[in-house]
């Protein structure tokens, strides 16, 4: 008993002399429902190709505290979130749990770089989206630790080592390299990422998969109305097939051996802009390949367009269109071959949210949706790009109604 209230002293001790107590409350939540014609509930139908819009089928939020201590030119922050992902098809229901960020980060403990941040815990690491599809084509979130921007001169250098993933042959990582704030002409910057993909084996391994490399450059511009973005990547190995796909960078890594001459590749450009006083639109255009993919070493390509302007009533009320096309080739269900695949989407929605840019939210929004299968007979008789079952006919309609926000 006492030792446990030596410890809590302490504890109350340090807290009371480096923070006032201020825990900062943050997240993110969408929810909502939605009435289709052919499938009764809510549809997804490839997302991250034709966009999220009146395309969401689940209800997902993520509740984040964290704390900033102080202690004189040092900052430590403890950063936690709980992330939940369920069907809502009723009030009460199990979902899925998962402490998705749980790390610690100190500022200030580098005497090299007083500015650099010391890092080690569970954390989203600098991921990058791509909102209007809900697509993260940098992803290598997990646990580890690292050193966060390291100046280089005018430039930021950020190393980690993150688990991904183990079983009883063993576990694997990722070393995360990124250079950030290159700069390039007026307005603009360059960003470059290399992750190296590889694995340890325990006394029962019998790993066969190779380990891979992904390569990433991001130009961003800025411009007056917006910004713009253009992202070339490359893989190898388990990041090839990644990189021929709408999969993310962070998606399970395959070292079964059946992608170890796999090469892939993506340029993908999005941003937001400004087009007069009332329209704003987002956008994504996405070219991806592929070759030696899979067992049977196919060659695959596909391509992706998305577009959401937005029309301002007032600073609350808005009226929002998305249009979706994405097709191509894929590698068919048993690996074996090649498919086409196609599909694409139209929503209108009118929304009400707390403020007039493209970024304001909360926002609650009634949605109309409709869907296309453009290759196969039935939504049912397959599954898309991203690997999620189709459902209903040929064609479908969805009316909804969703909130999203962040804070």
């Amino acid at each position: 008993m006492k030792k446990v209230s030596l410890i809590a002293a302490a504890v109350a001790t340090t807290l009371t002399a480096g923070s006032a107590f201020a825990v900062d409350f943050n997240g993110y939540m969408r929810a909502g429902t939605g009435i289709s014609g052919n499938d009764g509930g809510d549809v997804a139908f490839m997302k991250s190709g034709v966009g999220r819009l009146g395309n969401e089928s689940d209800n997902y939020s993520e509740f984040g505290f964290s704390e900033e201590l102080k202690t004189g030119e040092q900052t430590w922050r403890l950063e936690s979130m709980i992330a939940s992902s369920a069907d809502g098809a009723k009030g009460w229901e199990d979902g899925d749990f998962n402490v998705a960020q749980f790390a610690v980060k100190a500022k200030g403990v580098l005497s090299f770089d007083e500015e650099a941040t010391l890092w080690a815990g569970k954390t989203y690491y600098q991921r990058k989206d791509i909102h209007i599809t809900d697509f993260y084509f940098l992803n290598t979130s997990g646990t580890g630790g690292g050193i966060e921007n390291i100046s280089i001169g005018d430039q930021k250098l950020s190393l980690a080592i993150i688990q991904d993933g183990e079983d009883n042959n063993g576990a694997g990582y990722m070393a995360d390299a990124r250079l950030a704030n290159i700069g390039l002409w007026e307005d603009a910057s360059l960003e470059l990422g290399l992750v190296y993909n590889f694995s340890t084996e325990n006394k029962h391994g019998n790993y066969d998969g190779d380990n891979g490399l992904l390569a990433t450059g991001i130009v961003h511009q800025n411009m007056s109305n917006g910004f713009n973005q253009t992202v070339v990547q490359l893989g190898t190995a388990g990041y090839g097939v990644q990189m021929a796909n709408l999969w993310g960078a962070g998606t399970y890594y395959d070292r079964s051996g059946k992608q170890n001459d796999g090469f892939g590749y993506r340029v993908l450009n999005w941003g937001v802009m400004n087009l007069g006083e009332s329209w704003e639109m987002g956008h994504q255009l996405a070219y991806l390949a592929g070759s030696d993919i899979g067992t049977s070493k196919q060659d695959i390509d596909q391509y992706s367009v998305v577009v959401r302007p937005m029309y301002k009533w007032n600073n609350t009320m808005r009226t929002i269109f998305e249009a979706g096309y994405n097709a191509g080739e894929q590698l068919n269900q048993a690996g074996t071959g090649v498919e086409d695949f196609g599909g694409a989407k139209f929503t209108v929605a009118q929304a009400w949210a707390m403020g007039d840019s493209f970024w304001a939210r909360p926002e609650i929004r009634v949605y109309g949706s409709y869907l296309m299968d453009l290759e196969n007979d039935s939504f049912g008789a397959s599954k898309d790009a991203n690997g999620n079952t189709l459902v209903g006919e040929d064609n479908d309609f969805v009316v909804g109604i969703q909130v999203e926000a962040w804070w």
